[in-house]
């Protein structure tokens, strides 16, 4: 399945958001807590468990103060930190099990609680920001309790949750997939971003193209396109809008059996705590105050007859009958856009368009997309033939005999042998790849500190149960991962293998020569 697979009961797996800066004084520790999974635990239950994390990250402060915490590792459970924002922590509580497939990687772990913030916040803005504009923390908890668990809702099946486990290890979380595409398809879509950002006239928009379930191209910053590609493929491109099913990058394509109602497991019990949290559309103590939008609901989206993506998420346009266009915040900019989605067959695109130059709201994005049909339609359809005709399907990235994981972490994009190519590996193979890949995550967390700013060059390399070999190579900022099931019994005819890979096809950046 590739997921480790926890109960949603107490002791499976805890996930709490508080701010260091509420709650210190005695009868006020609840204005703390902004947001804690089960949300029916008794309220000492989570304070306890916050003040636990609370102490951790105090006493480790003392030793380093410029990096608190990252992990806990105590007998039974597993604590990730990870600082959202100053001061603003969010932490995850996982049981132990001695069933391998219950085996994780750390990181893996914290990278999900870097993507809930990322997207909350490219919907929401910080959660600071939240937090001072309702002091109370009432609007902060009626937004981040139904996000989060829209959010977990993915990855859920029956009553389990399925966190990423060590059958993931060739997949990398908060990275990008391009499409490869010839000098010819590539002229013909730059000539594509240009006819879509002149239909918003002078305003400077920005756009993401996507094939499938690859980016083409992007204007955006690379943080702005990870988060934008990120939700793109969880709930707009033709896969995610069509079967309804997950395409998160854990989450098996296409799998039906994963997409259930949540039901009570991932619902508040409707006592104290929905006071507390809220209602999943409302605010805290079911008054109505704030207008909550869920941008992570299933079966929200749809194809308009246009072309153009429609959801009513974000609410009816006051007066009319249209549905409001979505909005969302750059972070790299600080502006909040316009998303308007377009879909013909296999191609998605993204325009973003700023609130500030559009002057008469809903009508004058109404404008930019008729413009847009005029301007491009042809072209889109000429794009869209061109990069059919040139996409070699879902083992179009497969090379024969190899298992692999491409990293540049200087560009935040990955590619890796396709899924159901890595299912055919042992699991004594994938679990040495986990050891390795945990090994490769603390020497770059020690030279992240002792070297800050200098990418270290690394070679590492297991050897399975199986005889096969598990090899790591980190270079300049990109990073190789790779399983070799047949490379016979040396290390060096396994070394050999993968200079003839870097050679081939990474122009030898993991080349020793």
């Amino acid at each position: 399945m590739g997921l480790s697979s926890i109960g949603t009961a107490t002791e499976g797996m805890q996930l709490c958001i508080f701010d260091l800066r509420r709650g210190q004084h005695e009868g006020q520790e609840l204005d703390k807590i902004l947001y804690f999974f089960p949300p029916d635990l008794p309220f000492s239950t989570q304070l306890s468990v916050i003040g636990l994390s609370e102490g951790l990250i105090t006493f480790t402060r003392i030793f380093s103060p410029e990096a608190a915490c990252e992990v806990i590792e105590a007998e039974r459970h597993s604590h990730v930190f990870y600082e959202a924002e100053p001061d603003i922590w969010m932490v995850m509580i996982v049981e132990k099990s001695k069933e391998p497939e219950a085996i994780w990687r750390i990181d893996a772990l914290r990278e999900v609680l870097k993507e809930i913030h990322s997207l909350f916040m490219m919907f929401h803005g910080s959660i600071r920001a939240l937090l001072d504009k309702e002091p109370g923390g009432g609007l902060t908890r009626a937004h981040l309790y139904p996000f989060i668990m829209d959010y977990l809702r993915d990855f859920l099946v029956g009553k389990k949750l399925l966190l990423p486990s060590f059958r993931d290890c060739l997949k990398e979380r908060r990275t990008v997939q391009m499409l490869t595409v010839g000098r010819e398809a590539a002229i013909e879509v730059q000539t594509l971003v240009r006819l879509l950002e002149s239909s918003a006239g002078n305003a400077p928009c920005s756009s993401l193209i996507l094939f499938q379930d690859l980016l083409v191209s992007t204007t955006l910053s690379p943080e702005d396109t990870v988060n934008l590609f990120t939700y793109a493929v969880l709930r707009l491109t033709p896969l995610a809008l069509s079967s309804g099913a997950r395409s998160w990058s854990y989450l098996r394509k296409g799998n039906t059996s994963s997409h259930v109602t949540a039901g009570s497991t991932l619902a508040p019990s409707g006592s104290v705590s929905e006071q507390f949290y809220g209602s999943q559309d409302t605010s805290p103590a079911g008054d109505n105050r704030y207008r909550v939008i869920r941008p992570l609901q299933h079966d929200k989206w749809s194809k308009g007859k246009d072309g153009f993506l429609i959801t009513d998420i974000w609410g009816v346009d006051v007066g009319g009958s249209d549905v409001t266009t979505p909005i969302v915040w750059l972070q790299h900019t600080e502006e909040r856009m316009y998303l308007c989605a377009y879909q013909y067959k296999s191609l998605t695109l993204i325009l973003l368009i700023p609130l500030s130059s559009i002057l008469n709201g809903e009508q004058g994005v109404s404008t930019v997309k008729q413009q847009l049909l005029e301007n491009a339609s042809l072209k889109i359809l000429k794009v869209e033939e061109k990069l059919s005709k040139g996409w070699g399907g879902e083992n179009a990235y497969h090379v024969s005999g190899y298992r692999y994981l491409i990293v540049d972490g200087n560009r935040d994009i990955s590619r890796a042998s396709p899924p159901a190519k890595v299912t055919t590996l042992t699991k004594e193979s994938l679990l040495a790849l986990n050891r390795l890949r945990e090994e490769v995550d603390a020497e770059k967390s020690r030279s992240k500190w002792d070297n800050p700013g200098r990418d270290k060059d690394l070679e590492v390399s297991i050897r399975a149960k199986n005889n096969a070999w598990a090899i790591a190579r980190i270079t300049g900022g990109k990073e190789l991962y790779m399983v070799l099931e047949k490379a016979n019994e040396t290390l060096l005819y396994a070394s050999d293998a993968v200079e003839k890979f870097s050679n081939r096809y990474c122009s030898g950046a993991f080349s020793l020569d």
